[in-house]
């Protein structure tokens, strides 16, 4: 999803996961280096004596930032977000530390099917069935009917920084529980299955659908698609919240990620309509 970062970051990461292999007692396999923004994560291909084909994902931390929902959400997606909601499993988890940094292992199942795109915002056509959008609206469904304390986005952030960067003071606002972190790179086909649950937790109604739209519109016809699907939540009060909420936080991060800074332009079009 994101460059490699720079050496000395990648050297550490590397022998990180390294020592998670001999940890976990995993073989190699064949596949390259997934790499997470500036080198936070890294994820590969693996394999278990006891579980066949599996997948590695890598999570660092200085030490004293280590913890938290980042770090907890896939363990805590583990056991309260039902098996309906289609996910990768999680099969084992390691910590440990090492100068300085906090080091998770999170080993997964394998899956067979893809991602729809290597990145967040696809930039070609895309074909999904009729029955990938239903069982989308399933899990989504599903997940909305989870308790949890988690957030995913906090009020106090959609309070403060909403009319800073829309323009858009927000009124009330109604949450529901998300994936948090719903784009192209995160879904697969042509199986549905919901990818990265570090950020789940409470969001604004919309805000997952809206994440969807604001991803797909390099392809105009994909946003229409999304457009349609979700238009019984896009298209009230509540659901708006939710769509400035994802405009804000794709323009506040395109100074930095350089996928969110070629949205900015057609993500500041679409915050002028709302």
């Amino acid at each position: 999803m994101f460059t490699a970062p720079e050496s000395d970051v990648r050297d550490r990461m590397l022998a990180a996961r390294d020592h998670a292999h001999a940890l976990l007692g995993l073989g190699r396999a064949a596949g390259g280096e997934v790499w997470g923004y500036a080198g936070r994560t890294l994820s590969g291909p693996a394999t278990s004596l006891d579980d066949g084909p599996a997948w590695l994902r890598l999570v660092s931390a200085p030490e004293e930032r280590a913890g938290g929902k980042l770090w907890e959400g896939p363990t805590q997606a583990q056991r309260s977000v039902p098996v309906v909601v289609s996910r990768p499993r999680l099969i084992e988890v390691a910590d440990w530390s090492a100068e300085g940094f906090a080091y998770r292992a999170e080993l997964y199942e394998r899956l067979t099917t893809p991602p729809v795109s290597r990145s967040p915002a696809v930039v070609d056509s895309v074909a999904l069935s009729d029955a990938w959008w239903q069982d989308l609206h399933r899990a989504l469904d599903r997940l909305a009917d989870v308790a949890t304390g988690r957030q995913a986005v906090r009020e106090q952030y959609i309070r403060r920084r909403v009319p800073e960067f829309t323009g858009v003071t927000p009124g009330e606002i109604t949450f529901t529980t998300a994936h948090g972190d719903l784009h192209w790179a995160n879904l697969t086909a042509p199986a549905l299955t919901l990818l990265d649950w570090e950020a789940w937790g409470t969001a604004p109604v919309g805000y997952d659908a809206a994440n969807l739209y604001l991803h797909s519109l390099h392809v105009p016809d994909l946003a229409e698609r999304v457009r349609k699907e979700f238009a019984h939540v896009l298209g009230t009060p509540a659901g708006r919240v939710g769509e400035l909420t994802a405009c804000t936080e794709i323009l506040q991060a395109a100074p930095r990620v350089p996928f969110y800074a070629d949205l900015a332009d057609l993500v500041r079009r679409h915050v002028d309509q709302l």
